[in-house]
């Protein structure tokens, strides 16, 4: 048992520090991190717009891209306003319910955008592989079941992080949060009570979705790659492999700066914090930033339909 005299018992107000180590640059490293943020809105709602207008993209592949931007849009939201408040407005204060909340949309947020893109690699997979079933298989209501069971997923997975911080950790060192947002980790490391218990549900927590997500997404690709190597006509090939390309990239940025993020948080105690803490915050940034860009530039359908309003809006 702690002693009482060197902790704080349940505290009401967390501290948020921003960025250690950075603090006196951190006004100017809001400044990119707001334009991200624009174009990440901007990028995302235009994509939902084009998708949801023209019913020639009403396929699982676009309202799969839809699912992600409207994800993308929840996540960078549910980050930035209050990053930006501690960069340029010292805002560095939350209530513990809120700091709570923000973390468990935050991760919940993940995992929903890691189910998206293992359905999308599932689709792809189908297409390629099996397409005179594709449309058989992924009907409007399997999409339907998709995005209700990966939202579930991701809330009910994340949901006990809460419940363990909340009912078990009742003694805190310190109430500043090494951090510029609410991360499971960096509130339970303030806690001055035994938090195995904490750590080993987090690492099951990411490896049952994360995790596995990875690992199917990587057969699956392996699987189309195979099929696709094996197509008699080279522009047949050609043209499998270009839908596949952004998934890939997308695939990429995700999850390599999540296990990133994920593994240094943990095992990294020789990597600075500020390191740590400004990739943790591109991890969330990035995607929501590049996606509709990657998809927007390797799908000709979605880039026809864009120059098409941006061509009626300049004619008007």
């Amino acid at each position: 048992m702690p002693h009482l005299n060197s902790t704080i018992f349940r505290p009401s107000v967390l501290t948020l520090t921003g960025i250690p180590g950075l603090e006196s640059v951190q006004f100017w490293i809001g400044i990119p991190f707001c334009i991200m943020y624009i174009i990440a809105l901007l990028g995302n709602s235009l994509l939902l717009v084009v998708i949801k207008v023209e019913r020639s993209l009403h396929e699982p592949m676009y309202l799969f891209l839809a699912m992600l931007g409207a994800t993308d849009i929840s996540l960078s939201t549910s980050i930035l306003p209050k990053m930006l408040g501690i960069f340029w407005f010292h805002l560095s204060t939350i209530y513990f319910d809120a700091c709570l909340l923000q973390m468990w949309l935050i991760h919940t947020f993940q995992g929903i955008e890691s189910g998206i893109l293992f359905a999308m690699a599932m689709d792809r997979y189908v297409a390629i592989c099996d397409p005179l079933r594709h449309a058989s298989i992924f009907t409007q209501r399997l999409l339907t079941q998709i995005g209700v069971g990966v939202t579930l997923r991701a809330a009910l997975f994340v949901a006990p992080c809460l419940f363990l911080i909340k009912c078990r950790l009742k003694f805190y060192w310190t109430t500043v949060v090494s951090h510029s947002y609410c991360e499971h980790m960096a509130i339970v490391k303030l806690a001055a009570e035994d938090v195995h218990v904490n750590k080993i549900y987090g690492l099951f927590v990411a490896f049952s979705i994360l995790g596995l997500d990875i690992i199917f997404i990587t057969l699956s690709y392996i699987r189309i790659f195979i099929t696709v190597f094996k197509l008699p006509q080279k522009e047949a090939r050609l043209k499998a492999f270009n839908t596949c390309v952004a998934h890939i990239c997308v695939f990429l940025e995700f999850y390599l700066l999540a296990f990133f993020s994920f593994f240094t948080h943990r095992f990294g105690y020789h990597v600075p914090s500020y390191i740590h803490i400004l990739l943790s915050n591109l991890y969330l940034l990035v995607p929501p930033l590049l996606n509709p860009i990657v998809y927007g530039v390797k799908t000709k359908q979605i880039r026809d339909q864009v120059s098409k309003i941006l061509y009626c809006n300049y004619s008007y």
